[in-house]
């Protein structure tokens, strides 16, 4: 039977490459799984593609559009993914293994869906910050926006994650607007074809939004922009070399790396044997050495605890790694499948090595040990032990990119927070232990290195996500070696691919370039139906219900006191009140001022408007006094959908005395049928 070819996706078409090939072997037992190439392929007219049809077509659509599209994506990998996990078995991945790389890789487009819908606007502008005053009277402002880059994100991903690692970087970029060109590594690229190809074929893509090479990158990067953005995952090495390329300095190109990083997990002084703390350590260890067969990024390569504990843990951990069953991953009793490769085998048999020959010793495993299927590339899991881990100083330098980790003693905090640094910046520590006073020390002393931490305790273990989880809504990168930056996050991660620009000019002009969001001092659109009788979708940013007036009265305000038990003084004390620096006299209070406004501006009768669900931004900036009037201002200040069924009216409530001085302004968010 002939081994497939893999085809690149350039400019819209499937293309064979060209020239020389390379052989995809099954990691199980090393059959051809593809052939895979890109040569022959025009990669300069592939950034123009990306420039020229897919950015215009997908800056026309909103963000709301756009979160939208993440979904039907999400679903429609979802929809097949039975044939993604059997592929996925020939890069050595469990069901486990793969569940966290496919439904994972949809679970990340399905939370950036969510996000777009309800934290961006329904617009193409997404605001940064507060608008900052910069004259008297209030007719010339500073706001800082963002909107998509005009040029192309270059994706290039590491083996061991084939779809997540995909995915994960394609939700911010398509949310941003932005055209992506993927290049996966090519060890599993037949597995990010496949899932590349079930978004194609589902029709639901602009044209030109997405492109594969399933290849080398021949000359592209001497066509990038300073539109453009390189989004990188793997080794320091690769990362260092396309990072200092010509082009990528001379047009500033945005570089976003994710690589090399010696994770650690710590043992608290406090969690001896016998603690939850202790025997949590000892499972989650095991656990990130043998998820994936420890080709993580995220993965725990250095496990410190108190000196006095070594030996046990030692014990612990070695038995709970005797018990898993490594191979064949498509096997209901395997718990670890193979590496990538026997290339990759033989590295980490390498790395373990240099460990040895450092001074580290193994007490666990055996790397030499016969593969359970022949040809395959399978490596038991490998602990190695350090008594002295400032001589031995590879722990802290070499990463075994496989099923290894080392256990080394800490004398006190302070030595443990000394030792996690000296990995000298990583993507993830977590922390073990009961005792928030350590670890406010551990976070205050190891936070500047790394870029998640996590605090493991009884109480918290059953529901957390674990050490090597990263997650869409949280940043995922990490300072120095691990590359310095940030994927995913939520929102932040939309921003990496779009420019920050700071706007001057008058309310209305940065109302009318916000588009979707209105602008505090821009025009109003009075409105004579009240806006509650509306759905959303007949709102529009801007329209505003004026109301009548009601004057506050000292009897308002000692009745309102009485019925809440609000006795301060500035409301019941005429001559304390006086004798303050801040009001006249009697004031009342600011939660009756909020109840009357909306007694003034709320429609009784039900919908469209559901529920009120909070307020934002509250302000009492001028004193309400008995006697003086108010009235108030209800402006649409943007929309965002929740649900299917629901979404969220932000409203600019802004409330007025007699003399028209504003002496509250807040945000009201109502949940309203769309």
């Amino acid at each position: 039977m002939k081994t497939p070819q893999l085809l690149n996706y350039a400019c819209d078409s499937w293309l064979a490459g060209e020239g020389d090939l390379a052989q995809l072997p099954s990691a199980i037992d090393g059959s051809p799984v593809a052939m895979t190439g890109s040569g022959g392929l025009d990669f300069a007219a592939m950034l123009d593609h990306a420039r020229d049809v897919g950015g215009p077509a997908l800056r026309k659509m909103t963000f709301h559009e756009r979160a939208r599209l993440l979904k039907a994506l999400g679903l429609a990998v979802m929809a097949r993914k039975e044939e993604l996990y059997e592929l996925s078995y020939s890069t050595g991945a469990t069901r486990k293994d793969g569940w966290i790389d496919i439904e994972g890789g949809a679970g990340t487009l399905f939370s950036f869906s969510s996000k777009g819908r309800r934290e961006l606007p329904d617009g193409h502008v997404l605001l940064d910050g507060q608008l900052e005053t910069l004259s008297r009277n209030g007719t010339f402002m500073g706001q800082h926006i963002f909107t998509s880059l005009q040029g192309a994100a270059v994706h290039i991903n590491a083996f061991n994650f084939p779809v997540w690692g995909m995915l994960e970087k394609l939700a911010p970029t398509l949310l941003a607007g932005v055209p992506a060109i993927v290049k996966p590594a090519s060890a599993t690229a037949y597995l990010t074809e496949a899932a590349f190809r079930i978004m194609i074929e589902s029709g639901l893509l602009p044209p030109g939004s997405v492109q594969l090479i399933v290849g080398h990158v021949g000359d592209l990067f001497d066509h990038l922009s300073c539109q453009d953005i390189v989004s990188f995952t793997g080794s320091a090495a690769t990362a260092m070399k396309l990072q200092t390329h010509p082009v990528i300095a001379r047009e500033s190109v945005r570089f976003v790396a994710e690589r090399d990083s010696l994770n650690a997990s710590v043992l608290g002084p406090d969690a001896g044997p016998g603690t939850p703390e202790f025997d949590l350590f000892v499972k989650e260890v095991a656990t990130e050495m043998t998820v994936k067969a420890g080709q993580k990024c995220t993965a725990i390569r250095r496990a410190m605890a108190p000196a006095e504990h070594l030996d046990a843990l030692e014990k612990a951990l070695g038995e709970r790694l005797a018990s898993t069953r490594v191979g064949d991953p498509r096997s209901e009793d395997t718990r670890m499948g193979a590496l990538v490769s026997l290339a990759q085998r033989d590295d980490v048999r390498a790395r373990i090595a240099e460990l040895e020959a450092a001074g580290a010793r193994i007490v666990a495993g055996d790397p030499a040990a016969d593969p359970p299927v022949e040809g395959g590339a399978f490596l038991p899991p490998v602990l190695l032990r350090t008594d002295d881990p400032w001589s031995t100083e590879a722990v802290h330098d070499v990463e075994p990119f496989g099923p290894v980790s080392t256990i080394m003693p800490y004398k006190d905090l302070g030595d443990a927070i000394a030792l996690a640094n000296r990995g000298r910046g990583s993507l993830c520590l977590s922390l073990f232990t009961h005792d928030g006073a350590t670890a406010r020390e551990f976070v205050l002393g190891a936070g500047a290195y790394h870029g998640r931490m996590l605090v493991i305790d009884r109480t918290n273990a059953a529901e957390s996500t674990g050490h090597g989880s990263p997650l869409p809504v949280l940043t995922h990168g990490g300072p120095g070696r691990a590359g310095g930056g940030e994927e995913m996050g939520g929102v932040r991660g939309v921003k990496h691919y779009m420019q920050r620009t700071a706007i001057q000019s008058s309310p209305a002009m940065i109302g009318a370039i916000a588009g979707a969001f209105y602008i505090s001092g821009a025009p109003k659109h009075e409105i004579d139906v009240h806006p509650f009788r509306k759905p959303m979708s007949k709102l529009n940013v801007g329209d505003t219900l004026k109301t009548g007036s009601r004057t506050v009265t000292l009897g308002d305000i000692e009745h309102f006191a009485h019925f809440t038990g609000d006795n301060f003084y500035a409301h019941m004390d005429e001559e304390a009140a006086r004798a303050s620096p801040i009001f006249e006299g009697r004031v009342a209070h600011g939660y009756l001022i909020l109840s009357f406004a909306a007694g003034l501006f709320v429609d009784p009768a039900p919908g469209p408007v559901l529920a009120n669900t909070g307020l934002e931004n509250l302000r009492f900036l001028t004193p309400l006094y008995p006697g003086d009037s108010m009235r108030v201002e209800l402006t649409v200040r943007s929309k965002s959908l929740k649900g299917e069924d629901t979404g969220v009216v932000r409203w600019a409530v802004e409330i007025f005395n007699q003399k028209d001085d504003i002496v509250a302004a807040y945000d009201l968010l109502t949940e309203n049928i769309p």
